[in-house]
């Protein structure tokens, strides 16, 4: 249509202003090490109609910035399932209706103290109970404490207040005087209910099979329009019903999330949801009218202080109440201290119904300046929430360190409350290793329990519903306490092998006949913990190799018995088979091979492969009536009706019996296309430069020795010779994530990527362990850095 015109569409100007100050105004932000968000907001209001003007079509913005919180919310929801989000029913409803009622009546209280009518006043309470859903999730997501203590707490309250957005939006009309009676009301609310009620029920019946029979089509332009469908339409179907189109967003996320799809509908749709999230921000930024707060500064100011008071006051009561510790109530009250975007549509229904905050009409215009302020204050306040969590967690660890972590009444009390326990396993410790551990043996039958000192792993482990002796499980009475001379194994998966030797050591004293079991990162660790007592020590640094080597031994048929036998020699042996630099004298490993062994193959079917959607009668004419199908394997499953028209589908596990010239003669039905970007016949010829991670050597070890001069800093005897556990970032590599510069713990050796990256694994390690030193493992940069002290070391040349 404007291909040979003169002039370029009308709304072109809007859309090139708008991105183009977002990543101006973002850029600047970032090298001044502001998130974001504060820079799209910022960028709104510099180019809003209350400054520069260059924006005029606030209805295309506006628009624009709906499709941002949809998708932001959607992307959300994928992260959860509904499993999940069943968990936080007691914050949902407990903790969420008790922060919504007590913020709306203590506004409504402070305002009615000052004359305020209490229509109005309740009205204001209902604008300041709301916080910013976007913003929040944001940057939880930014830092990746989406499913920490602190995140699954702020994730139930902000849920509760969109579902209370659709009571408060009825309620407007009543409160107005002008409305419906209160019983219309009641219906209403419980129509809004039953909608969300089927939505939920249905997709998650039929969002499995659709996402299935898309995906099968392997058309990537199908499945993102597949994906934004279900989004969209789940948001329209919603809002029929008078719910808020954010909420029906997020419901479409965690429907999606119950598929095994979840992973590939979130990276599809990112890029999008990136670009209408950056473009929900600057629309509230265009809202603020800088020169009405620089006359009427003082009351916005006032009613800032009054919106912090009442947020943090109640929000902290409500966690608290839900019985979290004082450091995660802190960190999530002044998390959540804003006012949310949806209060701007609910502070525009009550205006058209004559309905203004604080009763007063000019109260709209503070009541914008003071929720877009408080928006750009959110990540300083957020900051600010860690930083005093942070302090009263480590004077919490110096008072049982100093105190010692039980007195003698204590510690009997304790030792009556674990007798039951006979023939059980002991967990010391709860970290990361610990707590995967535990919960797989919570579902198990098995009796166990957890042994910790540090007070925010109990509180999870309790929450969880395991039994938890608060204590240090190197000490004689703590290992007491837990029953060490009743319980059959003990499990120590400490990082630190000194602790762990001492440990091992301690209870062997104390129980000879104990199993003791421990885990270690470095084979250099094993033999010492081992003559400390253990019995098993599993390598970190070697298993890899076992569980190869069992794939070999499974692939040549050996019986599982010798598998196990073959798996136990080589540990007993403190792993020497995969250790010594030469062959070994005599062998470790003797398996007999024999003819069965060699001609039976697994086979996987991959994606794109001709066999997908042939049937089993099509193998045996191709390899010339020499190939024997033996089992298929389906969803980890073996199917027990196999005929032969039987079709296989990508992911099936085939057991196939044949001579090497059969699997020959049917290569090509099994060959899949190689992977975008990879051409397999023509390597390129030039050699790219080597990043961070292929230059890392897991066997190498790294020992950074701070050049004198450099700091101060307070924390090097924190510092250890280090091996990297992983060639690029360990968490991001799970989750075939990207990242942009690598770091390296220098306490235990886990790789981690920059804050420049979107997932900022380092500095999130450091929050969960408080390893306070890192340094740069990128090519030619020499320095270090101590998050406590916030210096930068310069490393020996």
């Amino acid at each position: 249509m404007y291909l040979f015109a003169s002039a370029a569409p009308p709304f072109l100007q809007e859309i090139v202003v708008l991105i183009a100050a977002g990543a101006v105004v973002a850029y600047v932000g970032h090298r001044f090490r502001l998130v974001p968000i504060v820079g799209f907001l910022l960028a709104g209001a510099l180019i809003g109609p209350n400054s520069l003007g260059l924006v005029k079509d606030l209805e295309l913005v506006n628009s624009a910035a709906e499709l941002g919180v949809i998708l932001l919310l959607f992307s959300i929801g994928l992260e959860f399932s509904l499993e999940k989000l069943a968990r936080l029913k007691k914050l949902l409803f407990g903790g969420g209706g008790l922060q919504v009622g007590l913020a709306s009546v203590g506004m409504m209280g402070l305002l009615m103290l000052f004359g305020v009518a209490w229509r109005p006043a309740l009205f204001t309470g209902f604008l300041v109970a709301l916080s910013s859903t976007a913003i929040v999730l944001k940057l939880l997501g930014d830092r990746g404490e989406t499913s920490s203590e602190v995140g699954q707490v702020s994730l139930g309250l902000l849920i509760f207040q969109d579902l209370a957005v659709v009571m408060m939006v009825l309620l407007v009309p009543v409160l107005s005087g002008l409305g419906d009676t209160p019983w219309h009301f009641v219906g209403a609310f419980g129509k809004a209910l039953g909608i969300i009620v089927a939505v939920l029920v249905v997709a998650r019946r039929l969002m499995p099979r659709l996402l299935e029979v898309v995906a099968r089509t392997c058309s990537p332009e199908l499945f993102l329009l597949t994906v934004i469908a279900v989004c969209f339409g789940t948001a329209y179907l919603t809002s029929l019903a008078g719910v808020s189109v954010s909420l029906g967003a997020f419901l479409a996320g965690l429907v999606v999330s119950e598929s095994r799809f979840s992973e590939h509908a979130f990276g599809e749709i990112l890029p999008l949801q990136i670009l209408f999230s950056a473009t929900f921000f600057v629309s509230v930024g265009m809202l603020l009218d800088a020169g009405f707060l620089v006359r009427h500064l003082p009351e916005v100011l006032l009613a800032i202080v009054a919106v912090l008071l009442v947020k943090v006051v109640t929000t902290g009561i409500s966690v608290l109440a839900l019985g979290y510790r004082a450091p995660v109530a802190v960190e999530a009250s002044l998390l959540l201290a804003q006012v949310g975007e949806f209060s701007f549509v609910l502070e525009r229904s009550g205006r058209k119904l004559g309905l203004f905050p604080a009763g007063i009409p000019d109260g709209s215009h503070a009541f914008i300046a003071a929720t877009v302020m408080l928006m750009v204050f959110t990540p300083l306040l957020s900051r600010l929430g860690v930083w005093a969590g942070g302090q009263l967690k480590r004077r919490r660890q110096l008072a049982v360190a100093q105190s010692g972590p039980t007195t003698d009444e204590a510690e009997a009390l304790a030792a009556e409350s674990f007798a039951r326990f006979e023939n059980h396993a002991i967990v010391a410790g709860y970290g990361e290793g610990a707590r995967r551990l535990s919960r797989v043996l919570r579902g198990s039958g098995i009796p166990f329990l957890v042994t910790t000192l540090s007070p925010q792993g109990a509180n999870e482990a309790e929450a969880e519903g395991m039994s938890v002796l608060r204590g240090d499980y190197a000490r004689q009475r703590t290992l007491r306490v837990a029953g060490v001379q009743r319980a059959k194994l003990l499990l120590v998966v400490d990082d630190d092998a000194s602790r762990a030797r001492h440990v091992v050591a301690v209870a062997r004293m104390e129980n000879p006949t104990l199993r003791l079991v421990a885990r270690v990162r470095m084979v250099s660790e094993v033999d010492p913990v081992r003559s400390a007592g253990a019995d098993v020590v599993i390598c970190e640094e070697m298993e890899g190799l076992v569980a190869v080597l069992t794939s070999v031994l499974e692939d040549y048929r050996q019986s599982p018995k010798d598998i196990e036998d073959n798996e136990d020699a080589v540990r007993r042996s403190g792993y020497a088979a995969l250790r010594q630099p030469l062959a070994l004298e005599k062998p470790l490993l003797i398996c007999a091979l024999e003819e069965g062994c060699l001609s039976w193959r697994k086979v996987t079917i991959r994606p794109g492969a001709a066999v997908v959607g042939e049937s089993v009668e099509t193998l045996a004419p191709r390899a010339g009536g020499a190939l024997k199908l033996l089992e298929l394997r389906r969803d980890g499953e073996v199917l027990s009706h196999v005929s032969e028209h039987t079709r296989f589908e990508a992911g099936d596990e085939l057991s196939l019996k044949g001579s090497a010239e059969a699997f020959e003669r049917v290569a090509e039905l099994f060959r899949a296309p190689p992977p975008e970007g990879l051409d397999a016949e023509s390597p390129s010829t030039s050699t790219p430069p080597r990043t961070a991670a292929e230059l890392i050597d897991t066997e190498a070890t790294y020992e950074f020795r701070p050049r004198a001069g450099t700091g101060p800093c307070g924390h090097l005897d924190q510092l250890r010779p280090v091996r990297p556990r992983t060639r690029g970032c360990e968490e991001c590599l799970k989750l075939h994530d990207t990242w942009v510069h690598l770091r390296l713990c220098l306490t235990c050796g886990k790789v981690g990527c920059c804050d420049d990256s979107k997932n900022k694994h380092a500095t999130r390690h450091f929050h969960e362990t408080a390893h306070p030193l890192i340094c740069s493992l990128e090519p030619g940069e020499q320095w270090g850095w101590c998050y406590e002290d916030k210096v930068q070391l310069e490393r020996e040349p």
